[in-house]
């Protein structure tokens, strides 16, 4: 190419022996851009003129000049301007486009020198240097004097003096450092790039911060140091060879072999991730250090032993796959430990495990499949190793079908007990569970017309069975009269066939049921009115709705159903205004009502409460049905109320309770109150069931409970926390308890912690004391310590 395919202009702008020039070149002349003055280095200090006398080159002294255990340090000066002004075009893969305060062209030996901010842009790399010799024979880019690049990937070089080749590619530095997009960095004395490939020798990696708030250098907080580093941006990870790990400027770890994740979350991550410590007396010192498994990037396996010192090692591994159709994990525990019955007997030896599968697949727009199974070796083996304290597995298969006017599922249920001294025989098998549900689209009267079909077979290995089926009919109608009342009418009608056998193993009579085939037919009627009033108050807006409905349903078999579904009826503020305020379907609230009460809402700046409180009177009396302390048992119910108040982002607080229409006392109390910042809170939780029913109904009993919890922030970096639950229930309120080991307060389990999280480094160490004790579960203190360092671990 000779001096005619070059075109340069050049533009004064006051400083007469330093003009800024725009150089673009390529296969076929390339016309320069007419630019104003490219920007110099952010925050660095002026580059003054090209001086012919010192090569036409004068730096400045590199933030990351100094050095640390033989090695670049691994602070960067602020991050350059690495943009070429007036490229307005994209350029092709043989062209160039640089600026630069003044620049000189070797015909004979065709080499570009460019000096004073010099800015190169070459497919994608963006170089930033004092000065810039550009052999364009051997397409060698030599740049010297506070040297940045940025790959396409966003990782940005810096250095004194780069060699570059192949398009800016590939190239060779001293003293480097790299600092990557995600915001770790390298250093290195000496690094090669080679078809994107960085090999650093005697090199260093931190994600940490390296300058304080002032932006004076500082030691990160942990780093690796090591013979040679290479990274793989296309693989996103980073490997070493004789790697020292050095935490707060200690020595802790050396590794001859060590790789990890660039902490970018693409590409394969295969690797150790972040282990475990925790200290119990009933298991000793245990860790655990999991080991992450890529296959593809939708397909990963984790495997994690666990070895104590007290007992057996345990392996746990999870298997986790997404497809086309759905995702789907498989997770298990397995070990071979001592089971003892109670807190004194050694027990024996036995191989102990836990298994759970669980997935969701989507066949077409409507169909879904989901499936959870879950199953375990005995009934302590969760709680003793700390990983579950479920009462009970529940294991599933279900197929749903959803469109705009319909809803279809077909379910099986599957119930596994983990409760000391109770049968698993006596645990219910759901088989099948179909629910259908039509939404017809003409409207009938103007209103909207729903049909439901539903069975369910329950079956017992011991205990009762149980055959259900029902179809009904709802028509509802919604109209807003000219005075602003919300009027919505109702009218129900439904056919139930039930089939029950082995009545009598059911405990509780009220449940059981007659043998034998047992047919019903359920009809109902109401109207329900609200008439809201709003108006202005306080810069804000206040509603008062008050809400009237009545409701009427024939007399209906209920004593002759065997009742599995609607067992735990209380009146609270979520179904004072329900058509049936029994839970389920097996129990139906017949008889005529009328339920009354009043919402109010109040919205002010910074300032919200939303209340409510009513009660109902029934014209006739089904107490057989609806036991003492329901708060329905007699004609009139017991009051209900809840409001919840909210103070901006500091305050929320609800409270809800029932009072006794007669006595006026408490037979309900609870109440979640919130109050802080998200750093810094306390968290208030009380519930009290106070409502005297008979002990022999198994699924009332009453209970009182606090729960407390509180996290305080300690700067920016620290935080202390700490929960615990108490349990209050006396014999008063529940008369099934053994005195002898009642207490007034019962703790059930507490936790205090600090947490440490900055950038780079997270440290948590909690305590944690459990006061219950089932089989080999046996209460006691377990201390845990959580040490992350990124992207080491995930």
């Amino acid at each position: 190419m000779d001096f005619n395919s070059l075109r340069l202009t050049a533009y004064r702008h006051g400083i007469a022996t330093a003009l800024p020039l725009v150089l673009a070149l390529g296969a076929s002349p390339a016309a320069a851009q007419s630019t104003p003055p490219a920007a110099p280095l952010l925050n660095a200090p002026p580059i003054q003129p090209a001086d012919p006398a010192q090569g036409g080159v004068t730096t400045t002294d590199p933030a990351f000049g100094a050095r640390d255990d033989g090695r670049p340090a691994l602070s960067a000066p602020p991050t350059p301007n690495l943009s070429v002004s007036g490229i307005d075009t994209p350029l092709g893969d043989n062209e160039a486009a640089f600026t630069a305060n003044t620049l000189d062209y070797d015909y004979k030996a065709h080499q570009v020198v460019a000096v004073g901010d010099v800015r190169m842009v070459r497919q994608g790399n963006r170089l930033r240097a004092d000065k810039v010799v550009w052999n364009r024979d051997t397409d060698e880019v030599h740049a010297i004097g506070n040297v940045a690049i940025q790959n396409p990937q966003g990782d940005v070089s810096y250095g004194d003096d780069i060699v570059l080749t192949n398009s800016m590619k590939d190239g060779v530095a001293e003293d480097l450092l790299l600092v990557l997009e995600n915001g770790g960095r390298m250093a290195a004395t000496k690094g090669v790039r080679k078809d994107g490939v960085y090999t650093l020798t005697k090199g260093s990696y931190t994600p940490c911060d390296v300058t304080t708030s002032k932006g004076c250098p500082k030691n990160p907080i942990w780093k690796i140091t090591a013979a040679r580093v290479v990274y793989d941006p296309n693989k996103h990870r980073l490997s070493y060879r004789d790697a020292r790990l050095t935490f707060l400027g200690i020595p802790i770890l050396w590794l001859p072999i060590f790789s990890h994740p660039d902490g970018s979350g693409q590409g394969g991550s295969s690797g150790m991730l972040v282990p475990n410590i925790t200290y119990n007396k009933r298991n000793g010192l245990l860790v655990a250090t999991p080991y992450y498994r890529q296959f593809a990037p939708n397909r990963d396996l984790t495997v994690t032993p666990y070895v104590f010192t007290a007992v057996a090692p345990m392996l746990e591994a999870e298997y986790r796959s997404l497809g086309p159709r759905g995702a789907w994990r498989v997770q298990g525990y397995l070990t071979d430990s001592n089971q003892s019955p109670n807190d004194t007997t050694e027990g024996s030896r036995n191989v102990r495990g836990y298994l759970e599968a669980n997935g969701t697949f989507q066949f077409g727009p409507y169909w879904t499949l989901t499936a959870s199974l879950r199953g375990v070796t005995d009934k302590t083996f969760l709680q003793r190793y700390d990983l579950d304290y479920d009462d009970r597995l529940r294991s599933v298969v279900k197929a749903e079908r959803i469109d705009a006017d319909s809803y279809l599922s077909i379910a099986g249920w599957e119930f596994e007990t983990l409760v000391p001294g109770a049968k698993q025989s006596a645990e219910p098998i759901a088989l099948p569970a179909i629910d259908y549900r039509l939404r017809v689209p003409e409207h009938l009267l103007d209103g909207t017309f729903t049909l439901q079909a539903n069975t369910l077979g329950i079956t017992r290995f011991e205990g009762e069975d149980v055959q259900r089926a029902f179809v009904s009919a709802q028509w509802e109608k919604w109209l807003l009269t000219p005075l602003g009342q919300q009027v919505t009418f109702t009218a129900l009608g439904r056919g139930d066939v039930y089939h029950s056998s082995d009545n009598a193993d059911t405990t509780t009579v009220i449940y059981q049921g007659d043998p034998g085939w047992q047919t019903r037919a359920i009809a109902a009627a109401a109207i329900d009115v609200r008439w809201p009033f709003v108006g202005e108050f306080a810069g804000g807006t206040q509603t008062l709705t008050p809400r009237v409905q009545v409701v009427a349903s024939p007399h209906t078999k209920n004593l002759a159903i065997p009742n599995e579904d609607s067992r735990a009826i209380d009146l609270d503020d979520t179904n004072l205004f329900a058509i049936n305020r029994f839970p389920g379907y097996d129990r139906w609230e017949d008889g005529t009502r009328v339920t009354y009460g009043v919402e109010y809402t109040l919205d002010v700046p910074h300032f919200s409460l939303n209340s409510q409180i009513g009660e109902s009177y029934r014209f006739g009396n089904r107490s057989s049905i609806l036991p003492d302390g329901t708060g329905l048992s007699d004609k009139l119910s017991d009051i209900v109320a809840r409001a919840t108040v909210r103070y901006g982002s500091f305050v929320s607080v609800t409270e809800r309770v029932r009072v006794d229409h007669d006595s006026f006392a408490v037979r309900t109390d609870e109440l979640d109150a919130t109050l802080g910042s998200q750093q810094t809170y306390l968290e208030i939780g009380y519930l009290d069931l106070n409502r005297h029913i008979s002990p022999t109904i198994e699924d009332l009993r009453d209970h009182q409970e606090i729960r407390l919890g509180a996290r305080l922030a300690i700067g920016k970096r620290w935080s202390l926390y700490g929960s615990t639950t108490l349990d209050l229930t006396g014999n008063e309120d529940d008369p099934t308890l053994d005195p002898e080991f009642n207490q007034d307060i019962d703790p059930v389990q507490s936790r205090v912690g600090i947490d440490y999280s900055d950038d780079c480094f997270e440290l948590s160490v909690n305590w944690r004391r459990d006061f219950t004790s089932i089989g080999d579960a046996r209460r006691g203190s377990t201390i845990q310590f959580r040490l992350v360092l990124k992207n080491l671990g995930r």
